[in-house]
């Protein structure tokens, strides 16, 4: 056996061509995917600058109300601090709070401590739960939300009645104070209550609307919603338009700090979810060995002298001559046991291999140089590799002479 090759050489290693053929898929694949995530966030970006903010014009803006109100000598304030909101809170003013989610549990606390016997109003947009339970105690939001945004008053509210049909379908809610104004039901659920304070002068009252859609200013001309939106906020000459910010750290304390798996939204825990189930399908998809392997004869017929030499090329290309030596030794024991009276099963024990070999051998009676011949250690060059392979053919020649 020779380990010189006598054809081109052929790499195990997938050429350049090879590796971009494969992965060209995946790779467009993620080039879109960061394509698809830009373009979203520039055009999240620009539809949600300003969102809810009086003195944006922007289509999700609410300066049409703002500038309305003050046709109708309502003045309107942006505050962006809890101590700013709290401080405002007063009888001849209308609180309203743009995103009550943002507060932390304390500044709800806070918030719902300051405002209770202010005999003010306060207007809370689209609170979720459990933010409701807090900034108005009894009214609960129902974890799925109307399926109609456009709704119909059917409550004694006066606001609502002048208002007619408007865009509140949202959140819904329900109360257990018996005295509120269940107004616009979506499936049987108000997207409307007016809660009265109980304590004080009366005069008092807490106003949670399930959707923003009134205060926009591209939504303001539809159905009743200027009309609504005016009467709720413009009831006290003065309208606080408190605006949270995460930079705003009053009242906040040590339970009040967010995990990073708390700032999540569940939205984007469920689409992980899908995300790793539709992973695990395709991996069952692509799986090759889903049973026992299963043996099938080759499409065509190899000769051994292409098998050998392409064995012997992935032993030089990995330089694996102590491999190499082991299966020339290895097969040589094993045919040379059959022809000294030597069993297979002792082919490579030299205590029983040897003896057997020299009684058959004229010109290598030396057991020393049979044993580093058959069971020595690996060759430290190719040279010495070839050389190897050369005596254990001779040996082989010599037992087989008769």
């Amino acid at each position: 056996m020779t380990t010189e090759a006598t054809s081109p050489s052929t790499s195990a290693s997938p050429s350049a061509r090879q590796v971009w053929t494969r992965t060209r898929g995946i790779a467009l694949a993620l080039v879109v995917l960061l394509a698809a995530a830009v373009a979203i966030a520039t055009i999240r970006s620009d539809a949600r600058h300003g969102t809810l903010d009086p003195r944006s014009a922007d289509r999700q803006g609410s300066r049409a109300v703002a500038e309305l109100l003050a046709d109708r000598g309502v003045d309107t304030s942006v505050v962006t601090t809890l101590d700013e909101a709290r401080a405002a809170a007063d009888a001849d003013t209308t609180l309203l709070v743009a995103a009550p989610d943002l507060l932390t549990p304390g500044q709800q606390r806070a918030l719902r401590t300051a405002t209770t016997g202010a005999a003010g109003r306060t207007v809370l947009v689209a609170p979720g739960s459990p933010s409701v339970e807090r900034l108005a105690p009894g009214v609960t939001a129902d974890p799925a939300n109307s399926l109609d945004s456009t709704l119909s008053p059917d409550c004694a509210l006066p606001a609502a009645r002048r208002a007619g049909t408007a865009e509140t379908g949202g959140m819904r809610y329900t109360t257990t104070h018996l005295d509120a104004d269940e107004c616009y039901p979506g499936d049987r659920l108000a997207t409307l209550l007016r809660i009265p304070e109980t304590g004080g002068d009366g005069t008092g009252d807490t106003v949670v609307i399930g959707a923003p859609d009134i205060l926009f200013n591209d939504r303001l001309d539809e159905q009743g919603n200027a009309s609504l939106a005016l009467q709720l906020l413009g009831s006290r000459p003065h309208l606080v338009w408190y605006l949270p910010t995460l930079s705003d750290t009053a009242a906040a304390d040590e339970d009040d700090q967010r995990g990073f798996f708390d700032l999540l939204p569940s939205g984007w825990l469920w689409g992980t979810l899908q995300l790793f189930i539709a992973a695990a399908v395709a991996a069952l998809w692509r799986a090759r060995r889903l049973g026992p392997l299963v043996p099938e004869n080759l499409p065509v017929a190899i000769r051994a002298s292409e098998t050998v030499e392409g064995r012997a090329r992935l032993y030089r290309k990995a330089n694996a001559r102590d491999r190499a030596a082991t299966a020339l030794r290895s097969t040589t024991r094993i045919r040379l046991a059959p022809l000294v009276g030597v069993p297979l099963t002792q082919a490579h024990t030299p205590e029983a291999l040897l003896p057997a070999l020299s009684a058959h051998l004229h010109r290598h009676g030396d057991g020393q140089t049979l044993h580093t011949l058959l069971f020595g250690p690996p060759p430290g060059d190719d040279a010495a590799l070839v050389s190897l392979a050369d005596q254990l053919d001779a040996l082989e020649r010599e037992v087989r002479r008769p």
